[in-house]
């Protein structure tokens, strides 16, 4: 593991222990000599987690689709920023640089972002560990939203463990590189086909 991909809030959110949970994964990535590859904004948790990644001496690499690169304010410190044309571009070439995927707390566009890269892992698409930084519970309701789709039949067990889930940046890490990410499995049973 090189490279691991931050999902996360263009937005500090309401609660100072969100800024300070993405400055301390930042950190934990420049201190495990990672590098990060995230967004491309200088704001909210986005500018907070390459501020601090930056401060540690990694290597961070934004990637921005041109018509964000104005509104989420592009960071001009950064080793890298590449101005893409889409957000389709974005999440593509992001996914290539990167080894992991992690999501800090954020909103609608970190869902996406998680959901996307948690189905290409159960298509086969990638065998990329991915993981969720679950600060002061923030993933919580989500996390029970998995478990209660493995309850349903909609979201077979081996697919709900491609997502690791801790409360602690090193440790996440840590986990994220022994993480035995499970194969892509036929996703429907043979009478449902």
């Amino acid at each position: 593991m090189k490279n691991v991909c931050v999902f996360c809030g263009s937005s500090n959110g309401r609660l100072p222990s969100y800024a300070r949970a993405a400055r301390r994964f930042g950190a934990a990535l420049a201190g495990e000599g990672l590098g990060l590859v995230f967004g491309g904004g200088s704001i909210g948790l986005m500018g907070v987690v390459a501020d601090a990644a930056l401060a540690g001496g990694a290597t961070v690499v934004g990637v921005i689709p041109r018509a964000l690169f104005r509104r989420e304010i592009a960071h001009h410190g950064l080793t890298r920023l590449e101005v893409v044309p889409s957000m389709h571009v974005r999440k593509a070439r992001m996914a290539k640089l990167s080894d992991a995927f992690v999501a800090l707390p954020g909103g609608i566009g970190t869902f996406e972002e998680l959901f996307e890269v948690m189905t290409w892992g159960y298509l086969g698409i990638h065998a990329k560990p991915i993981g969720l930084l679950d600060v002061g519970g923030y993933y919580a309701p989500l996390i029970r939203l998995l478990d209660h789709a493995v309850e349903e039949g909609f979201l077979r067990p081996a697919h709900r463990k491609l997502v690791v889930v801790d409360r602690s940046p090193a440790r996440l890490l840590s986990r994220l590189r022994r993480h035995d990410v499970p194969a892509a499995t036929r996703w429907l049973d043979e009478k449902e086909t």
